[in-house]
């Protein structure tokens, strides 16, 4: 019995307290993105792996000529 004691205490505080709850603040415009020191490394990130893309494709495609060209 004496462990309900605290959460009804408390829970009658806050039930009984006189504060109005605060003010949702309105989704209005939202903040413009600001630059990160990590912004260029994600954009080379991306460009590396672009590269490899297309340095994928034309291993892919020398591959399937010399295979064409031993059969």
């Amino acid at each position: 019995m004496k462990w309900l004691i605290l959460p009804l205490v408390l829970l009658a505080l806050t039930a009984c307290s006189g504060k109005p709850p605060a003010p949702k603040a309105e989704a209005a415009t939202p903040a413009p993105r600001t630059a990160t020191p990590w912004d260029d490394l994600k954009k080379q990130e991306q460009k590396a792996k672009d590269v490899q893309k297309v340095v994928d494709q034309q291993a892919d495609e020398q591959r399937k000529q010399i295979d064409a060209a031993e059969h």
